[in-house]
């Protein structure tokens, strides 16, 4: 059967160690550190389970004939890569955008990893024979993933295995025929207590001497030895959903993931001590275009809706008219289309890879690019456009609830198109999704979660073909020469 809600949140429920100000939680789906976030990622797989959306959302799995989420699928042509996208961008919309860790997003970097399966093969058959394996369990199973990629800050000077502590990142302390033993930690698990099993991994340059910090490998959050540290929970401090209508439901959570001697059988190690496929991986695949591709699919989506968010606040001042505000609004859903266009130029320019069809990494680099700079601007702007709306707003609900208060209220929140309660709405949403600790968090989510600039940057440089705008100026500098030797003018002449 399809899954749904009540499977995921059962799924839940497997003795895991989450730790959450001093203490473990019991059940995640009912702490209130978690429980609203548990069940709007149930909702998306009661999203998915409606009879009305099971075509829409879902495709029989080419093992079991079961239905499971189109993020799994291995799209052979731009009709099916498009088909996968549209599926991503009905699951963004119904969080706004705000789970950046839904499950189609590390369901998409597996996807690129098995798309480049031969990568795998070339190097080490035994852990690409596990990587397949894998892949049809968490895709027949439609299970949610997350990962830790990143090593824990510390000296930045130095490499993994020059910390201070060698333990402090995640390493292979030990092996035998049964698996591989990780010891220390890794970041950020965004949307770890929400899934059933994390992939850790990394992408951070490594080095000869490092091997032993060199590997991948996946597990359920319930393995022994596996221990999340959350960040403060944003859901737990909201009052009310009218007053945080965002972070109150959709707080996806970041941990530290620490690993005290946890043992992975070999049949879940998919890079083992080797510093080529740690980076190959990720590129030599192509893991990390469809993985950002999911990225650039979810953020159009939830910049449409910030869109609309600074669209409202305008009519709601009166200000629309305003010939600078059109000019602003006008930049904005340029800065947006620009993020839609490119999405659709990259399915357009996608290539055959292994008998499957993937964006064009390129214009993917590009989009990165761009994304890196456009949240903080539109985020910007619902900042210019509300001005003090924001902040003068009532301190909780129960201000409407005192007819004193709920007086004050009436004459003090005014609009030519809204009554008060409808002006107070509008502006906790806006503050809560650009002024809020959660729209803070997502201001620095967007703006780093590819990399540093420079790392996006970096990639940009590396996958643009510079050999065709080389060759173009070549061809042209080829047409003239010194006095005499001009082909134009000898033609002429």
């Amino acid at each position: 059967m399809t899954k749904d809600g009540a499977s995921h949140l059962a799924s839940l429920r497997d003795g895991r160690s989450i730790f959450i100000d001093g203490k473990k939680v019991e059940d995640v789906t009912t702490s209130p550190a978690f429980r609203n976030a548990c069940a709007s990622a149930a909702q998306l797989y009661d999203y998915q389970a409606a009879p009305e959306n099971i075509e829409a959302m879902t495709f029989a799995s080419p093992r079991t004939g079961e239905r499971v989420n189109k993020s799994w699928m291995l799209p052979r042509s731009h009709a099916e890569l498009v088909e996968r996208r549209k599926s991503i961008e009905l699951w963004s919309a119904q969080t706004c955008g705000m789970l950046g860790r839904s499950p189609d997003h590390v369901a998409s970097t597996f996807v690129g990893f098995r798309m480049g399966l031969n990568v795998y093969k070339e190097n080490d058959p035994k852990r690409a024979g596990a990587l397949e394996s894998y892949f049809d369990y968490i895709r027949d199973n439609d299970h949610f993933l997350s990962y830790v990629i990143i090593n824990p800050q510390a000296d930045k000077n130095k490499t993994a295995g020059g910390q201070a502590d060698p333990h402090l990142v995640a390493s292979i302390v030990d092996e035998d025929s049964e698996g591989i033993t990780i010891r220390g930690a890794k970041m950020l698990a965004t949307s770890g207590v929400l899934a059933n099993e994390i992939m850790v991994s990394g992408f951070q340059a490594i080095q000869a001497g490092d091997e032993a910090y060199a590997f991948t490998c996946a597990m359920p959050i319930g393995t022994k030895g596996l221990r999340m540290l959350s960040r403060r929970s944003y859901e737990a401090e909201a009052t009310s959903t009218f007053d945080y209508p965002l972070s109150s439901r959709f707080d996806e959570n970041d941990a530290v993931v620490h690993f005290d001697d946890v043992k992975v059988p070999w049949d879940r190690v998919f890079v083992h001590k080797d510093l080529k496929m740690a980076q190959a991986q990720w590129h030599d695949t192509r893991a990390h275009v469809m993985q950002n591709y999911q990225c650039m699919i979810r953020l159009k989506v939830k910049l449409k809706f910030l869109l609309g968010l600074a669209r409202k606040i305008a009519e709601l001042n009166n200000i629309i008219n305003f010939p600078q505000v059109r000019e602003t609004m006008g930049h904005l859903a340029a800065k947006v289309s620009n993020i839609d266009a490119l999405i659709i130029a990259m399915e357009a320019q996608g290539e055959h890879y292994n008998g499957y069809y993937v964006p064009d990494r390129s214009i993917l680099c590009t989009a990165q690019v761009i994304a890196q700079t456009t949240y903080p601007e539109v985020v910007e702007q619902i900042r210019v456009l509300s001005g003090g709306g924001m902040i003068m707003v009532p301190s909780s609900y129960a201000d409407f609830e005192n007819p004193e208060t709920a007086a004050i209220i009436g004459k003090t929140q005014r609009s030519p198109i809204a009554n008060s309660e409808e002006r107070v709405k509008l502006m906790k949403l806006a503050w809560d999704a650009v002024g809020s600790e959660f729209g803070s968090r997502h201001l620095q989510y967007e703006m780093f979660y590819s990399g540093a600039t420079f790392v996006t940057r970096g990639n940009s440089y590396r996958f643009f073909d510079w050999g065709e705008v080389k060759d173009f100026v070549d061809g042209f500098m080829g047409t003239y020469g010194l006095p005499g030797e001009n082909a134009l003018s000898s033609a002429a002449e």
